[in-house]
């Protein structure tokens, strides 16, 4: 059996399927991969030209922008670590896996972007369809992720899936919110022992 989005049946399950708000509401000031792999996420940003007025998906108390765009918007799950977020010119506490709905107007954003989360989504597809209406046409949405993750709070579906499998997962996401054009997926860090960047984007449809 699949769900309307052809995806199995308990693909979007967790282990640990308590509130978000309960498992967020602790303080946590620290990086979630390594220096290499923060570098290549500003790295890719600059590449892409990230810039204008953003949106930072299920963001925290850093954003990895190299330099801060003209006006960041940072979204996510704890009001406190958003606070300390110094590139951050707005703050929205929001729970996209309660409500996918964003709360902002059609066409709000220059480009979205949504690091290591990606893996936490429970209902993905809608928030890509979100994230394709309020980027205004021609806009990226990037997403960026590593092989660390809370691994209660991940879906099932990562969890028996690996590196290149975690970016076909992303990529059919892009494909089945019907708002992107064909995503591109790249491993932004050398093989070695640190932490591995991936990194799937796409572009919003010109002409919707």
């Amino acid at each position: 059996m699949t769900d309307g989005d052809g995806f199995p049946d308990g693909f979007f399950a967790r282990t640990d399927d308590t509130p978000d708000a309960e498992f967020y509401e602790p303080l946590r000031l620290v990086t979630h991969i390594d220096d290499g792999a923060i570098a290549a996420v500003g790295a890719l940003y600059e590449e892409l030209g990230i810039d204008g007025e953003v949106l930072d998906l299920m963001s925290s108390w850093v954003s990895h922008f190299t330099k801060a765009p003209r006006s960041l918007t940072v979204l996510g799950m704890n009001a406190d670590e958003l606070a300390h977020n110094s590139m951050a010119e707005a703050r929205v506490v929001h729970d996209l896996n309660a409500e996918p709905t964003l709360p902002f107007a059609a066409a709000t954003f220059d480009s979205a972007v949504c690091c290591v989360s990606v893996d936490y989504l429970v209902r993905p597809v809608e928030v890509f369809r979100e994230v394709g209406r309020v980027i205004r046409p021609g806009g990226a949405f990037v997403c960026t992720f590593s092989n660390r993750l809370f691994a209660t709070k991940a879906i099932r579906g990562w969890l028996l899936t690996d590196d290149g499998g975690h970016c076909k997962i992303v990529e059919r996401y892009f494909e089945r919110s019907g708002c992107f054009s064909p995503a591109v997926s790249h491993r932004c860090t050398p093989p070695g022992p640190n932490d591995p960047l991936y990194a799937v984007w796409a572009f919003t449809e010109v002409s919707r």
